[in-house]
C-alpha cells in the first residue's frame, strides 16, 4: 500500500527535497507553503519527477484551522495520512535584550502552535485509521546547543524536541512515532544568499561542508520509514560534527 504524507514549509529547501525523496520512494505528498507560487512551482518539480504524485496546499500553518484543513486535503486526495513532516518554521535573529513582542509571537506561533496542533489533528486521524504512523518536526542544532541572537527562535527548537519525547507516552500505544531531525548548517536558497556561508561554515565543521538538502531529506525519510518503526521521541542531529565543537560562525 503506498502511504500518503503532509510537508510543511516545502516550497523550496529542506521540505522540497524532502517531498522528491518521499515521491521517489512512492509515497504520496500534501506539499504545504504559505507562498502560493513557489507552492505550485515545487508541486510541479515533485510531479516531473514522479506524475500525480504531489498536490499543492498553500496556506499559513500557524493557524490550527488551516492546519484541519490539511489534513482533510490529505484524505480526500489520497484516503489516508501515514506520515507527517512539520518542517514550516522561521528564524528571527535578534539580540535578547533587543527582541520584539511581534518577532517573538511571529516565531512561537508557526514554530510551536502550527506543530502542535497539526500534530493534534493528524494523530486523531491516524488513530481512526488504526495503522500506526509517523510524525517528524524539523528542529535545529541550536535546539540543543546555544548559538548567539537565536534565543526565540532556539527556544522553539528545544521546545519541538521535548514534544516529541512527551508524546510518545500518548501516541507510541497507537504505534505513532514521533521524532525530530536537528540540521546543522545546510545549504539552501536562504542561506547560499550569504556569500560567505559556504566558506565560513565549511571552516568550522568538523567533517568540513556544510549539509545539503537532500543529507537532511535522507534523514527524515529514515525516521518516517518502516525501517525506523521503533524509533520513537528521538532528536537526529545532522550537522557534520558541529555541535561536537561548537564554534561560533
Amino acid at each position: 500500500m503506498n502511504k500518503a504524507a503532509i510537508v510543511t514549509g516545502a516550497g523550496q529547501g529542506i521540505g522540497l527535497a524532502i517531498c522528491k525523496l518521499f515521491a521517489k520512494n512512492g509515497i504520496q505528498v500534501i506539499l504545504n507553503d504559505i507562498d502560493v507560487d513557489l507552492c505550485k512551482t515545487a508541486a510541479g518539480e515533485v510531479n516531473a519527477l514522479v506524475p500525480k504524485s504531489c498536490i499543492p496546499v498553500f496556506g499559513d500553518c500557524s493557524m490550527p484551522e488551516f492546519n484541519d484543513f490539511l489534513v482533510e486535503k490529505a484524505i480526500e486526495n489520497f484516503g489516508q495520512l501515514d506520515i507527517l513532516v512539520a518542517n514550516a518554521g522561521i528564524t528571527r535573529f535578534g539580540e535578547f535584550l533587543d527582541f520584539s513582542v511581534d518577532d517573538f509571537e511571529n516565531v512561537i506561533n508557526l514554530n510551536l502552535k502550527g506543530s502542535f496542533f497539526l500534530t493534534q489533528t493528524t494523530a486523531k486521524r491516524m488513530i481512526a485509521q488504526g495503522n500506526g504512523g509517523s510524525i517528524l518536526y524539523m528542529s535545529s542544532v541550536v535546539g540543543v546547543q546555544a548559538h548567539k541572537n537565536l534565543a526565540a527562535y532556539a527556544m522553539t527548537k528545544a521546545a519541538l524536541n521535548m514534544l516529541a519525547k512527551n508524546l510518545v507516552v500518548e501516541l507510541a500505544p497507537h504505534r505513532i512515532t514521533v521524532n525530530t531531525v536537528a540540521p546543522g548548517a545546510t545549504l539552501t536558497e536562504r542561506t547560499l544568499s550569504d556569500p560567505e556561508y559556504m566558506k565560513v561554515w565549511s571552516e568550522i565543521t568538523p567533517i568540513g561542508s556544510p549539509a545539503t538538502v537532500e543529507d537532511i531529506a535522507q534523514a527524515v525519510y529514515f525516521l518516517t520509514s518502516d525501517t525506523a518503526k521503533h524509533i520513537t521521541g528521538q532528536t537526529l542531529i545532522v550537522d557534520g560534527g558541529w555541535t561536537s565543537v561548537s564554534v561560533q560562525p
